[in-house]
């Protein structure tokens, strides 16, 4: 379901007493119309001033053009998930259909299905998958994740670290991406990596 309302604050929001007012009435009046599903998200951005992240050859990244074994890759990522769009996917539709809804949305982005890649380790087992997007402005981390068993590992900020060359070897000279303020590996891989936290947005919906 889409968001309702969205909100796009300042970092740091809360220790402005004018903007928790602000986002305190605001929140409630869309509460008052059944929108009291609430998501922060963090906007992270990357430019060249970040600095190109050095490979690692503790993954390997692989092409998978058939669909039916990428849809199993999301499934397997979609087990234990911290993102709220993931979880809120589960809630209504089996794994299965969740990563069929998953993988279309990637599909239908404007980014290239040639640029999707599985990632292994180097003794074979699956770890996790890197797919490089873009939205109509710019280059985009579009989705990133870990297969349960291999989370803990630093295996987010190798694979984004990919998805960074991937989009710097085609040009790009902006990457955008986000993620939820609750899911706390991805936000920290993001930062490690060298992208800048440019916003917040608060995001609410119906539950």
């Amino acid at each position: 379901m889409p968001e309702a309302f969205r909100m796009t604050l300042q970092n740091g929001w809360r220790a402005d007493p004018a903007s928790r007012e602000a986002v305190a009435w605001r929140q409630g009046a869309a509460a008052a119309a059944g929108f009291t599903h609430a998501v922060e998200r963090l906007q992270f951005e990357w430019t060249p001033a970040c600095g190109v992240p050095e490979a690692d050859d503790r993954l390997i990244f692989v092409a998978e053009p058939d669909d039916d074994k990428m849809v199993e890759v999301f499934r397997r990522i979609g087990d234990g998930s911290l993102d709220d769009e993931t979880r809120k996917k589960r809630a209504r539709l089996s794994p299965g259909e969740a990563a069929r809804h998953e993988m279309q949305f990637y599909l239908d982005a404007p980014g290239e299905r040639g640029w999707w890649r599985v990632v292994y380790q180097p003794d074979g087992l699956l770890a996790g998958l890197a797919i490089p997007s873009a939205t109509a402005y710019n280059a985009n981390v579009g989705y990133l994740g870990v297969v349960p068993e291999m989370r803990g590992r630093g295996y987010a900020r190798i694979i984004l670290d990919a998805i960074t060359r991937s989009h710097v070897n085609r040009g790009a000279e902006q990457i955008t991406a986000t993620t939820d303020v609750g899911n706390f590996p991805m936000a920290t891989a993001f930062r490690k990596s060298g992208y800048r936290n440019v916003e917040t947005r608060l995001l609410l919906s119906a539950p």
